[in-house]
């Protein structure tokens, strides 16, 4: 393998059953079941594994109405990495669903956007409608991972390893970045919840819990840049993710998939 070429894979943990006028800004007129997974990412390579986002855990679950399918440990666990190996945790957000499970990891070094920092602590936080997806005592333990000198701030672009790069898009959380990263199929972009699903992307439409919608909208572009073709990015919260894809090995249908093996059945827009 070479130096800056990596495997990836997506870790579902959890889902939540809604209507899909509840996805989209302006709503949708088809009023169908249109759930919501969970996902965790490990990108597994020759500088070891990097995990991406932390997920929630069982006690988050029911305070916020979710189901946790499996916690994220056994997940990473069935693909050989173990949780207090990881060394570099990317964190796209601070909302709930993606920065959990905060002792999990205990000797990584966690990779945040200065932006989303500021505003997770910040003089937004004062409103309540803004603090909705933000849990306090998750943005407590990253301000403890900072004094503790495990936290490395990135200011928009930049490379966390050979072939692992993030990139600031902002719009559903101020600071919010995706993960680019080269595999033996090109570059693959997670963009986490710069495109919640596949048909918020492909059709322009933006998920209602937003502080900039202007800043999803031109975020699109940036993933139709970044990835090798539209085939290659990868939203945070579709279940298609789970049947474009194939298992990282049998038994973990439905649950692990390997996202730089060739998907199927993928529509290009």
């Amino acid at each position: 393998m070479s130096d800056d070429v990596h495997e990836i894979y997506a870790v579902c943990y959890g889902s939540h059953d809604r209507k899909s006028p509840e996805n989209y800004i302006h709503g949708d007129p088809h009023d169908v079941l249109d759930p919501l997974y969970y996902f965790v990412w490990a990108i597994v390579g020759p500088h070891g594994a990097f995990v991406v986002d932390t997920g929630f855990d069982d006690a988050m679950a029911k305070k916020r109405g979710r189901k946790l399918i499996r916690p994220i440990g056994e997940g990473l666990a069935a693909i050989g990495v173990r949780p207090d190996t990881v060394k570099d945790v990317i964190v796209s957000h601070l909302h709930y669903d993606h920065t959990g499970n905060y002792g999990l990891f205990p000797n990584a070094r966690y990779h945040l956007q200065d932006t989303e920092m500021a505003y997770a602590t910040g003089r937004c936080m004062c409103h309540a409608h803004m603090r909705v997806p933000f849990e306090e005592e998750d943005v407590v333990a990253m301000v403890r991972k900072v004094f503790a000198g495990r936290v490395t701030f990135h200011d928009g672009e930049d490379e966390i390893a050979p072939g692992i790069t993030v990139h600031k898009i902002g719009g559903h959380s101020k600071g919010l970045q995706c993960v680019r990263v080269k595999t033996r199929r090109g570059g693959v972009v997670l963009a986490s919840d710069a495109t919640h699903l596949y048909a918020h992307f492909e059709g322009g439409r933006v998920f209602p819990i937003t502080y900039n919608v202007g800043e999803v909208l031109e975020g699109y572009a940036t993933l139709r840049r970044l990835a090798a073709s539209p085939a290659h990015v990868v939203p945070g919260h579709d279940p298609q993710v789970l049947q474009r894809y194939p298992a990282a090995k049998p038994g973990l249908e439905g649950w692990v998939a390997r996202l730089d093996a060739d998907p199927q059945n993928v529509r290009t827009k």
